[in-house]
């Protein structure tokens, strides 16, 4: 399948790496097929969720725990079906970043969505926005040093 992305261009995707999120993301539920890309040659710590039913929609994701984040918050059961889970291993979890361009020492570098990780069923390539409404889940933030 082709794709074009504003960011990477003409790509060839195959079907076995589209991510199918069912009810879409919060604000563009009628993007459901995603794909994970990066800079080729380049290690991946940033990949771009990149729609495949609407090229302009584009999120920079990583993992929580290369921003020094343990992340733990609990899926129900019909999370649970919907991701066809069998086994918490199955899942990966990723953050939404954007990069901060605000004045002051806590406006530069990355900000992260916590309140709203995704979830993917890496074997089944389904996945979920999982909006936390309240804390209840565990954040452990770790320096880098």
């Amino acid at each position: 399948m082709q794709i074009k992305s504003p960011l990477f261009g003409s790509a060839e995707i195959s079907e076995d790496k589209i991510i199918e999120f069912p009810r879409g993301l919060p604000g563009f539920e009628h993007c459901r097929r995603f794909t994970l890309l990066h800079e080729e040659g380049r290690e991946a710590h940033v990949f771009v969720l990149q729609s495949v039913d609407e090229p302009d929609v584009a999120f920079s994701v990583t993992a929580p725990e290369r921003l020094g984040v343990h992340l733990e918050f609990p899926l129900d059961d019909q999370e649970v079906a919907l991701l066809r889970l069998h086994a918490p291993e199955d899942a990966a979890v990723a953050v939404i970043v954007r990069k901060d361009d605000g004045e002051g020492p806590a406006g530069t570098g990355l900000r992260a969505n916590f309140m709203a990780p995704l979830v993917i069923n890496t074997g089944a390539r389904v996945g979920l926005q999982k909006v936390i409404d309240r804390l209840g889940c565990e954040i452990t933030l770790r320096a880098g040093g």
